[in-house]
């Protein structure tokens, strides 16, 4: 008899049966307030009845129309639409399935089209689990452990993580450009550096915001130095931030942006924006991919993009995450135990630590499995693992805000 294999590690009990909105039911029926949206996936909430429709209807004309093979119309709706909501200057798109094709993409594309090989990650950055993306990927050792040597021409610098280090946000922005700037003196020489990679917001590396000066910082060291500026826009992308994209709020442009997780409420896909002029410089056979750019996906996608319009989701992310910030941070002035409440828009994170500051693992382990058990999902991240996420669906509403937080204090008071 075939089983999983051991080293898929569940984060709660459930075995999901369906799902709605923000809700998902085990096989008893029983409601979670589902704040992982399957690792930011579920944009739209589980199951919503616009894309469920879209996805359907696609499913009964045109599955799989390979797209070096054959066009088919959703794939080329799509992208006229992300046209619509891309930084103004990237109106070319290459599609594939998952975040960490994506990201290696995009190091391939920086590599063509600058004729340099190295690329500078920042620390804390995840950036997907294959050998290439791993390589740029230091959120934590689980994903490089045991598999090396990673891919050569990786250069890691400091991003900015103020609380860590005790500092203000101002002081971890100089030190981390500073440091950047040593780094291109003694590491990484400028003309050998084809880009910068970086996500807006830590994922994996602990729900951190990067400060916009640092965003700003970037931009003009790349543009002093003729270095390219990838966005890892992965789980920040499609209005999870409360702003379409998560480098909006530094109003930086980047030179390359890659989406995944909640562009397809749930389907596989993803993709890399550049303008004409960097992608036309992808060599010839350099991207393609069986299934990248699937009819169903695109269609699911196309329905997504409406949904995110039509019922104002974005600015919707703003408004919870404000009110999820505010009732998470009475809850931690009176728990010790959260050292801090931090994120922007509908991704945040409650860092766990001990009287000392040290990061405090088991009782933000605990914390976590008391949420579950009172009907909350969550998710842990971090380095330590002691910091606990919410990423709900952009549709969740003020009561189920305030049901959250209420949920949360109980856990952490059990967990305390």
């Amino acid at each position: 008899m075939a089983e999983l294999s051991p080293a898929l590690k569940q984060a709660t009990p459930v075995v999901a049966a369906r799902g709605e909105g923000v809700h998902l039911y085990d096989e008893d029926d029983r409601p979670y307030l589902d704040f992982t949206a399957g690792i930011g996936v579920t944009s739209t909430g589980h199951c919503h009845p616009r894309v469920v429709e879209a996805a359907q209807r696609q499913v009964g004309t045109l599955i799989h129309g390979q797209y070096t093979t054959v066009m088919h119309r959703p794939l080329l709706e799509l992208t006229e639409r992300l046209g619509e909501v891309l930084p103004t200057g990237l109106d070319r798109m290459f599609y594939l399935n998952s975040g960490s094709e994506a990201v290696e993409a995009s190091v391939r594309l920086a590599r063509q089209a600058t004729g340099r090989s190295s690329i500078i990650a920042f620390q804390g950055g995840f950036h997907g689990r294959t050998m290439g993306a791993g390589a740029l990927t230091t959120s934590g050792t689980k994903v490089r452990a045991g598999i090396g040597p990673m891919m050569p021409g990786v250069t890691f610098s400091p991003f900015p993580e103020s609380y860590r280090h005790g500092w203000s946000q101002e002081e971890a922005v100089r030190f981390a450009l500073a440091e950047l700037d040593h780094v291109l003196a003694t590491t990484c020489a400028p003309a050998d550096a084809a880009a910068f990679i970086v996500e807006p917001v830590l994922g994996e590396g602990g729900y951190v915001p990067a400060p916009p000066e640092f965003l700003a910082g970037l931009r003009e060291r790349a543009d002093r130095h003729g270095i390219l500026l990838i966005a890892d826009e992965v789980q920040t992308g499609v209005g999870r931030t409360g702003r379409f994209w998560g480098l909006d709020h530094a109003e930086v442009a980047p030179d390359v942006l890659i989406t995944a997780k909640g562009l397809a409420s749930g389907f596989p896909l993803s993709g890399i924006a550049a303008s004409q002029q960097l992608m036309s410089r992808a060599w010839p056979g350099s991207q393609g991919g069986t299934y990248g750019g699937n009819a169903v996906a695109a269609a699911a996608a196309i329905a997504t993009l409406d949904v995110i319009a039509e019922e104002g989701l974005v600015d919707n992310a703003a408004e919870q995450g404000l009110r999820l910030q505010e009732g998470l941070r009475k809850v931690a002035a009176g728990h010790p135990a959260i050292g801090d409440v931090r994120g922007r828009g509908l991704m945040i994170g409650n860092e766990f630590t001990t009287a000392d500051g040290q990061p405090d693992t088991a009782t933000a382990s605990r914390a976590h499995q008391a949420a579950a058990e009172r009907g909350l999902l969550l998710l842990t991240c971090g380095p330590h693992g002691n910091i606990v996420r919410m990423i709900p669906p952009l549709v969740v509403t003020a009561d189920q805000v305030d049901e959250a937080v209420t949920l949360w204090e109980q856990a952490v008071t059990a967990a305390t």
